[in-house]
C-alpha cells in the first residue's frame, strides 16, 4: 500500500524542460531568468518591487534587516509558528514577544496583539510579524491599524499563502500586495503551493527597502556604474540568492498555480463535507471575505487531549498515512528561555492535526485518510 504524506510537490516534464534549457545558458546564476521570475510575481502580486531569494527563512532574514531590527528591538509574533521567524529574530538580538492565538485557527488577531502589550507593558514596537496558518488570510486588513497605533512595521509571514486573497472594499487582493502590510514573505519549499527546490519572495512596495532588500541578499555589495570589478559594501548581508535554473522552475510552476489551488480547493471542500457533522471534528469555518491557498487543511478534536492527538498520528501512520503538528508553540523550545504559555496556543495544539492536502492527492487516497479518521474518530473519540 502506497503511503500517502501530508503534503507534496508536483514536478512534470515542462517543469524538467525548464530547467534544463537554464542549465544551457550561458549565465545561470544572477542572470535573466531570476529578472524574468521577479517580474512575473510582480505582476501577480500587484506589488511594487519583488526580490527572489534561497529560502523563506533567508526571506524573513532580508526583511528584519531591512528594517534594522537591532538589539532590544521589540517584535511580536503568534506564539504558532514555525520556528524560524522566532531563530532570525533572535539572531538580530530583538526581544521577541510571542501572542496568543484563536484556540480553533492558530492565528493571531490584532486583539491578541494588545493583549500581549497590555500584559508586558509594551508601549514600543519595532515589528508586527503576522502569520496566516494553513494560508488563511484572517486578519490581513486590520493589523494595519495597529501600524499606526504603534508607528511600527508590519511584516507578513505568508510562507503559507501564496494565491491567497482577502477581501477589501469591493475587491480582492492577493496576500503579497502589501496594501497593508510594509513586507511580505513567502516559502518555495517543495510543501509549498508552487517549489524552486528550495526559495523564497520578499514584496514590498517601498523602493527604498526594496534597494536594501536586494543588496542584502547579495552580501551588501553595491557595484559602481560601468565597472565589473569595482564595488563598494553597504550594509552587513550574505549570499541569499536564488539561481537561474530555480528561478526557470519557479517560472514553469507559477504557471500552474491556479490549478494547484483549485484542485487544494476541491479536496479541502470534501474533507469538509465528509467531516462536518463528526461529533468529535471541528472542520474549518472559511469565511467569505477570505480566499485561502489551502496550503494546510487542520482540524481541531474537540477532547483536549495531546495523548489522544498523539494515538491517532501513530494509528494513521500504521496505515501509512501521514499526518502533522502545525505547528508546536514557539515556547516549548529549549531554545526560547522566557517563561510564557499561551492558553488558546495550548488547547490548538493539543486538539489540531493537519491533514493530507496537495496537488496530485487522488480521490480513493482521500477516501482512505477520511474512513480511517471516522473509524478512530468512532473506536476513541466517542
Amino acid at each position: 500500500m502506497k503511503t500517502i504524506p501530508y503534503g507534496r510537490h508536483f514536478i512534470d516534464s515542462n517543469d524538467i524542460r525548464s530547467v534544463t534549457k537554464a542549465l544551457k545558458q550561458e549565465k545561470i546564476t544572477s542572470g535573466k531568468e531570476v529578472l524574468k521570475f521577479e517580474k512575473r510575481l510582480t505582476n501577480f502580486f500587484g506589488s511594487k518591487f519583488v526580490t527572489v531569494c534561497n529560502s523563506g527563512t533567508s526571506a524573513l532574514f532580508l526583511a528584519f534587516s531591512s528594517i534594522n531590527l537591532k538589539k532590544k528591538d521589540i517584535i511580536i509574533m503568534p506564539s504558532i509558528n514555525f520556528v524560524a521567524s522566532y531563530n532570525v529574530a533572535k539572531l538580530f538580538g530583538a526581544s521577541v514577544f510571542l501572542a496568543d492565538v484563536n484556540k480553533y485557527t492558530g492565528q493571531m488577531s490584532p486583539n491578541d496583539i494588545i493583549k500581549c502589550c497590555q500584559k508586558n507593558n509594551i508601549k514600543k514596537i519595532k515589528a508586527i510579524l503576522t502569520m496566516y496558518n494553513g494560508g488563511y488570510p484572517q486578519n490581513a486588513e486590520k493589523f494595519f491599524y495597529l501600524k499606526k497605533k504603534f508607528n511600527c512595521y508590519i511584516i507578513e509571514d505568508a510562507c503559507h499563502a501564496l494565491g491567497a486573497k482577502y477581501k477589501y472594499k469591493k475587491n480582492f487582493l492577493k496576500i503579497g500586495c502589501c496594501k497593508h502590510s510594509d513586507i511580505s514573505t513567502f516559502s518555495l519549499h517543495p510543501l509549498k503551493s508552487i517549489t524552486t527546490g528550495e526559495g523564497g519572495i520578499v514584496t514590498t512596495n517601498s523602493k527604498f527597502l526594496d534597494n536594501k532588500i536586494k543588496k542584502i541578499r547579495s552580501l551588501g555589495i553595491n557595484r559602481k556604474k560601468n565597472t565589473h570589478w569595482d564595488y563598494d559594501v553597504l550594509y552587513n548581508g550574505l549570499n541569499l540568492r536564488l539561481n537561474d535554473f530555480q528561478c526557470a522552475l519557479g517560472l514553469s510552476q507559477l504557471k500552474k498555480l491556479n490549478s494547484f489551488l483549485k484542485s487544494r480547493k476541491v479536496i479541502a471542500d470534501r474533507y469538509t463535507k465528509e467531516l462536518k457533522y463528526n461529533d468529535n471534528i471541528f472542520t474549518p469555518n472559511y469565511s467569505s471575505n477570505y480566499k485561502s491557498s489551502y496550503h494546510l487543511y487542520i482540524i481541531n478534536f474537540k477532547i483536549k487531549n495531546l495523548a489522544i492527538k498523539e494515538k491517532l498520528i501513530k494509528f494513521m501512520l500504521q496505515k501509512k498515512i501521514i499526518l502533522q503538528y502545525h505547528y508546536i508553540p514557539v515556547y516549548k523550545f529549549k531554545v526560547f528561555n522566557d517563561k510564557y504559555e499561551g492558553k488558546n496556543a495550548e488547547y490548538y495544539y493539543k486538539t489540531s492535526v493537519s491533514l493530507p492536502i496537495y496537488h496530485g492527492l487522488k480521490f480513493h487516497e482521500q477516501s482512505r485518510v477520511i474512513k480511517l479518521l471516522k473509524t478512530f474518530s468512532k473506536n476513541y473519540l466517542s
